[in-house]
């Protein structure tokens, strides 16, 4: 089953516009947790605009499940992974004033940031993972990636979400990947109306990161029925894969009985 891990950014930035700590968010990812995810996300950006610094320390004590760190590889990140370590850190190209992250490493003219971070990172060890460009990534690319030490990749789903059409994009990104011996993870604008649809299509995406339409959603059913409307489809999914593949292996079966026959 695709792993849910929800990112916990949007929570700080509620915090921060009153300046005191309501939602506490170390609380709301126990709670998070304790509804059924399977880990936290967070984003610290050097502006501390959502997720502070003390944020991240005090989620590696209180975390239990799985904490994913994303950011961009500077210096003061990659001192920041080395004193956390945690599970999973996500490597992303943003410079520090963009919004949010709009797009996926570019790996051709990338390639010794991507490989100076990703030995400092593994030599932690720590899981890595990369986001990507569906649209631009190849499999020259794919086979640095893993040549550098990368893990997973994470696909930039916002194209995805905009024009459901290119999944096909998505599927063959994939395909490639897993021969290149990449696993996949997925995330940006992946929501309960759209979330079936990207792993029924692609059933090998280890982990999905949600965090501003999740949020937005529990706004309306509240955070605990969210995560579980979120985790149910997670399984659905996964029935349905389980049963396609036992349909796949009773037909082989019988045909190889015709032809023994």
């Amino acid at each position: 089953m695709t792993k849910l891990s929800v990112n916990i950014n949007k929570l700080a930035t509620l915090r921060n516009a009153r300046g005191k700590n309501n939602p506490n968010i170390i609380n709301w990812a126990s709670k998070i947790e304790s509804f059924g995810a399977h880990g936290i996300t967070v984003h610290p950006r050097p502006d501390e605009r959502h997720i502070r610094k003390t944020d991240v320390f005090d989620l590696k004590t209180a975390v239990s499940t799985e904490l994913n760190i994303e950011g961009y590889p500077s210096p003061d990140f990659l001192d920041l992974i080395k004193k956390i370590r945690p599970d999973q850190c996500t490597l992303v190209p943003d410079p520090p004033e963009v919004l949010t992250s709009n797009a996926g490493w570019q790996v051709k003219t990338s390639k010794e940031t991507i490989k100076n971070s990703a030995k400092f990172i593994k030599d932690l060890g720590v899981r890595l993972s990369l986001f990507v460009e569906p649209k631009t990534c190849d499999t020259e690319d794919l086979e640095y990636l893993k040549y550098s030490g990368v893990d997973r990749i994470e696909m930039y789903t916002e194209d995805f979400a905009q024009k459901n059409s290119v999944v096909s994009e998505y599927k063959k990104l994939a395909s490639i990947a897993i021969s290149a011996g990449l696993n996949l993870n997925a995330g940006h604008d992946l929501n309960l109306k759209n979330l079936s649809q990207f792993i029924t299509t692609i059933p090998e995406v280890k982990e999905v990161s949600i965090g501003h339409a999740l949020i937005c959603e529990a706004l309306e059913f509240g955070m605990e029925d969210t995560i579980k409307a979120y985790l149910k489809i997670l399984n659905d999914c996964k029935s349905q894969t389980d049963t396609f593949k036992q349909n796949q292996h009773t037909k082989l079966n019988q045909k190889e009985e015709e032809i023994r026959s």
